[in-house]
């Protein structure tokens, strides 16, 4: 079942609306007349405007930052790009700042919240383990077991069925396995398989593992959704989907990604503020109990700082 947009959510998403009316004409008395109206209908509606303020200014810094070293002028999407005519670029997954995509909410069968981890039981005997703020959709006939994972991660325990091959899949990435255990995660813009036990394999048209390939016990593989490359290796078994112990496992990936990861266990929204600086690499492992901290270990290596601008909002930008 689909779930309401929250009031937060919503006043977010009104907000951005009167900054884009305001980003056309900027002189309008219409449009100024509007937000001006529409900040003082509550406090919760000044408080909302106010983050977004607070946004605007960082997003101009970066862009000036930008400029000066030569970069020119980013690409502009709207729910990428916005506030003062600069960029914001999201965390995607459960840390997103322009509300809930509500496409996902709809289509899911099971989902959970921020900092949620929720076991579920399918009717064929599989169980799922779903991460914070993950989604995913299911397809089940007398003929086949599929999953889709709208967004997150996921830890899946099979059943054997030789008759209903299971196939779960992630963006373009399809995993198909008979009975084994292995985790799925989808974070900003890296897809990742990792087995506990078993075989699965892992297959994503017009990239370099097009043809299917096989993953064992202890293996993972990630795609970047981006560049289509790839990237194996392998990790003892209690850190296959560790994120279950409250630890997230880097192996190279980008900071986006890393901080996406993070971001599902952090209240309210973490976004990045220079879209360069959230392609940098970084490996390690951090404890998603604390994710302030998690996060400041992730950025600092590259002169990143993590700034906790109220209850609702969190930015990652460059120092």
């Amino acid at each position: 079942m689909a779930e309401e947009m929250s009031d937060d959510d919503r006043l977010f998403e009104e907000a951005i609306d009167l900054v884009v009316r305001l980003q056309a004409n900027p002189a309008n008395p219409i449009a100024l007349d509007l937000v001006r109206r529409w900040r003082a209908r509550s406090a919760e509606h000044e408080a909302v405007w106010t983050e977004i303020s607070e946004i605007h200014g960082m997003a101009g810094k970066v862009l000036d930052d930008q400029r000066r070293a030569g970069h020119g002028e980013p690409a502009i999407t709207r729910r990428g790009v916005i506030l003062g005519g600069g960029a914001i670029v999201l965390a995607l997954g459960g840390g997103a700042v322009f509300g809930p995509d509500l496409r996902v909410r709809a289509q899911a069968h099971h989902l959970t919240s921020t900092a949620e981890v929720k076991r579920v039981e399918l009717v064929d005997g599989t169980a799922v383990t779903l991460g914070p703020a993950s989604a995913i959709r299911l397809s089940f006939t007398d003929m086949s077991r599929g999953i889709e994972l709208l967004r997150g991660m996921a830890f899946f325990e099979v059943t054997p069925d030789f008759a209903r091959p299971f196939r779960a899949t992630a963006g373009d990435l399809t995993s198909a396995v008979l009975g084994t255990a292995f985790d799925l995660s989808l974070d900003a813009d890296l897809v990742s398989v990792s087995v506990d036990h078993g075989r699965v394999e892992v297959a994503v048209p017009g990239s370099p593992i097009a043809a299917g390939e096989q993953l064992g016990a202890g293996q993972w593989l990630s795609l970047d959704d981006t560049t289509l490359g790839v990237q194996r290796g392998s990790r003892e078994p209690d850190l296959i989907a560790a994120w279950r112990n409250g630890r997230i496992v880097a192996d190279n990936d980008t900071v986006a990604s890393v901080v996406a990861r993070i971001a599902r266990w952090q209240p309210g929204r973490v976004v990045i503020a220079d879209p360069r600086f959230g392609k940098q690499p970084i490996s390690g492992v951090f404890d998603s109990r604390d994710p302030i901290t998690a996060l400041e270990a992730v950025v600092h290596p590259h002169g990143g700082r993590v700034r906790r601008i109220t209850p609702w909002l969190t930015v990652v930008a460059p120092i």
